[in-house]
């Protein structure tokens, strides 16, 4: 048996537990937690997924995160994932979610925020490359190249929030 996730309605509402690839073939909505994680002086953390990553690989993200468990809230997720995939547990503060119909299935995002200080011991076969970039550098670079495009709108809503 496959990853296991929760299909989720409009509202994110739990219909069923399902395995990840069926949602994800189906087009059924579920959940993601993601984290936009800064330095110490405000950098935003950009990475290039690997090229053999299952979805949009060699393609850059803001977001470091991945599917909810079952059971299992937005922050826990959150907080799991970026154990798993930059070697770092810190806290996380969740900001929004928003449903994102781009990529290859509707899903459920949960964004939140990360301060990490430390180095960073990214997962490979996750993260091919990451660098820390300014807004301004970022702003710059978000519309050029593969950029998941999921990643892209939580980027323009999380930058946004700042102008309001």
């Amino acid at each position: 048996m496959g990853e296991l996730v929760e299909r989720v309605d409009e509202q994110d509402r739990v219909l069923e537990v399902v395995e990840r690839a069926e949602a994800v073939r189906r087009r059924w909505m579920h959940r993601i937690a993601t984290t936009i994680c800064r330095d110490p002086t405000g950098r935003i953390l950009v990475l290039r997924r690997a090229e053999g990553h299952v979805r949009f690989p060699g393609h850059y993200d803001v977001m470091v995160g991945g599917a909810v468990s079952v059971g299992e809230s937005y922050e826990d997720a959150a907080a799991r994932e970026l154990v798993e995939e930059l070697g770092i547990g810190v806290p996380v503060r969740f900001l929004f979610k928003f449903l994102c119909q781009q990529g290859i299935s509707p899903v459920w995002f949960g964004v939140h925020e990360a301060l990490i200080a430390a180095p960073l011991a990214p997962d490979a076969s996750e993260i091919a490359w990451h660098a820390w970039l300014t807004e301004l550098e970022l702003r710059k670079v978000v519309n050029r190249g593969p950029f998941v495009p999921g990643g892209r709108e939580a980027l323009r809503r999380y930058l946004g929030r700042s102008a309001q």
